[in-house]
């Protein structure tokens, strides 16, 4: 059995996250998600999410392509998260390509490109504005 690992925020869910979701999936038997905490969340991007991590947490379970969700804490901690889940494959977008090379002795590292014209930091910078 193949595990396929995969991190985000998953803030504003949108058809890009269902594309990396399913793509993910493909590429193994089981799918098993990393979602960024809160205080995650605001110290890599300086803002907190829309959603809370509970609302973001029920969605990514609801999701058919998901098997697993855990919390991600810390970015310091992927590879102490991927061998946790003994994960074959770690797959993220192409906006993160080279950035997990350090991870290729434990497993393959996958980067999918992004769906084009869809950004989660987009869709809130045009809800704000209608504001």
């Amino acid at each position: 059995m193949k595990t396929v690992i995969t991190f985000g925020t998953f803030d504003v869910f949108h058809s890009g996250h269902v594309n990396i979701l399913r793509r993910s999936r493909e590429m193994g038997d089981r799918l098993v998600v990393g979602i960024s905490s809160d205080q995650l969340n605001f110290s890599k991007k300086g803002r907190n999410p829309v959603y809370p991590l509970r609302s973001r947490m029920n969605i990514l379970h609801a999701i058919r392509y998901v098997d697993q969700v855990f919390v991600e804490e810390s970015l310091d901690l992927k590879r102490e998260y991927i061998i946790e889940h003994q994960a074959d494959i770690l797959v993220m977008g192409d906006d993160w390509k080279g950035k997990f090379e350090e991870f290729k002795d434990i497993c393959e590292v996958k980067y999918l490109p992004r769906t084009p014209s869809i950004s989660t930091t987009e869709i809130i910078e045009v809800i704000k504005d209608i504001e």
